[in-house]
């Protein structure tokens, strides 16, 4: 099975042939989505896509890494990640396979 990465050129290619708004428009609305996505994480730490899932802002503590190959133990900060939890609709969909 050949692992490929799903473009924002992929996504408003789709738009393009399922709905025929033009190139330029579909990689608009495309773009706006993401935008709108990334805005409403930082505003509120959460966002829920009824449907398809959740994603939420996580923090993570500082704590110590180690270099697997030398060995050599590093203080990781902390930070802030987002995490995503499908929703059972998509959940059912994949064990169904």
């Amino acid at each position: 099975m050949l692992k490929k990465n799903l473009t924002r050129k992929d996504l408003s290619n789709k738009i393009y042939q399922n709905i025929g708004f033009s190139k330029n428009f579909s990689s608009t609305i495309v773009h706006n989505f993401f935008d709108i996505i990334v805005s409403m994480i930082i505003k509120s730490n959460k966002v829920k896509i009824s449907k398809f899932g959740t994603f939420k802002v996580l923090n993570k503590k500082e704590r110590i890494g180690r270099n697997p190959k030398t060995r050599v133990e590093k203080i990781i900060a902390s930070r802030k990640i987002v995490n995503f939890k499908p929703s059972k609709k998509i959940k059912n969909k994949l064990n169904k396979l």
